[in-house]
């Protein structure tokens, strides 16, 4: 599948120093095979994150069955890839170790960076030649400095976990639902790293990471961060298909446990009258509703053990959130570990 396009070539020429191997064609950059999406360390972006459109189709026949789903995942990646490319240009590390954070922080930001370069070109080659392979937007994470850098960084991997076990419910193939297995478990790994040197914390979220049933509703989320606009022509609608749901936000902690108000900050939810509604709670493997009053827009947290993880909430109009037109509004995001960044992150939602 992998396909040596001359352009691609060209544009990532100039994006490699000599840290990383000299420009060769798309298919010598295999990742498992290459020191570029491990331990290249410079600031330019490596391949293929020099690429500035999308790529059309070549090929005239019927898509493969889950090219939708990783036209999906590509500019989701897109976004996770240019999050750690800004954080590598953006900082050095004094940046890191002046606010008294490990010396080796910038070194493990720029690995993971590579790592996600390697996660565009596997979903590149996912894609068959009978679809558009999205390219890049311009995104906005609302960071200043380092340490809101590093916020923003747990959210995302955060979220990856959760929309990563919702495409293998979507996948229609053996081999898609294991490729999407092997890069959960690198971006658990991401994680992992930063919940023990940067936040101090415990990295274990109990026996399961939390399970978001519906991905391209936790995509939707991601989306915030693409700035308006600025996407390829010929990028598909990001996430396809898309809802349009009400955002949600709360006041509260979040914790477990414990009371939010929900505010819906860009527009209401239509709640009809007579109809039953439920703020629904995914974390781990569990699925728990509670009633909700459309009324008095408040909701308890369930006591969930330890409070870890990840705690994903939507609104719906029946118990459980069986199905995703169910689902009215969300979904909501409550970081359990590290809590500190639950009321830390509003412009995410």
């Amino acid at each position: 599948m992998r396909t040596p396009f001359i352009v691609l070539i060209a544009l990532c020429a100039a994006c490699l120093t000599t840290a990383a191997p000299a420009a060769q064609p798309w298919a010598d950059y295999v990742p498992g095979q290459t020191p570029l999406y491990n331990s290249y360390t410079g600031k330019a972006a490596p391949f293929p994150g020099g690429l500035t459109g999308a790529i059309l189709p070549t090929s005239s026949g019927a898509p493969a069955a889950d090219d939708l789903l990783f036209q999906n995942l590509l500019a989701a990646e897109w976004i996770v890839f240019s999050l750690y490319q800004q954080g590598v240009e953006a900082f050095n590390v004094s940046s890191f170790t002046s606010l008294g954070y490990p010396n080796t922080t910038y070194d493990r930001i720029t690995e993971i960076r590579d790592n996600e370069a390697g996660h565009l070109n596997i979903f590149y080659d996912e894609i068959s030649n009978a679809s558009i392979k999205p390219g890049p937007c311009k995104y906005d994470f609302y960071f200043t400095g380092p340490e809101e850098w590093l916020a923003v960084q747990v959210l995302v991997e955060l979220t990856s976990m959760a929309f990563l076990t919702g495409f293998v419910q979507e996948a229609q193939t053996n081999s898609t639902r294991a490729a999407l297995l092997a890069i959960a478990q690198t971006e658990s790994r991401h994680n992992t790293w930063a919940l023990i040197d940067i936040w101090n914390t415990d990295p274990f979220a109990g026996p399961a990471d939390t399970i978001s049933p519906y991905a391209n509703q936790v995509l939707k989320l991601a989306g915030g961060f693409v700035v308006n606009g600025s996407c390829p022509t010929e990028n598909p609608p990001f996430p396809d298909p898309g809802q349009h749901l009400p955002s949600m936000s709360f006041n509260g902690t979040g914790a477990v446990g414990t009371e939010i108000d929900i505010i819906f900050p860009t527009s209401q939810p239509t709640f009809k009258n007579g109809t039953d509604y439920y703020m629904v709670y995914f974390h781990g493997l569990l699925n728990v509703s509670l009633p909700y009053d459309p009324v008095m827009h408040t909701s308890i947290v369930p006591n969930f053990d330890a409070g870890k993880g990840l705690v994903v909430a939507v609104i719906a109009d029946a118990e459980g959130a069986p199905t995703m037109e169910s689902v009215v509004a969300g979904p909501l995001m409550l970081i359990e570990q590290p809590a500190v960044l639950t009321q830390s992150l509003a412009p995410f939602e």
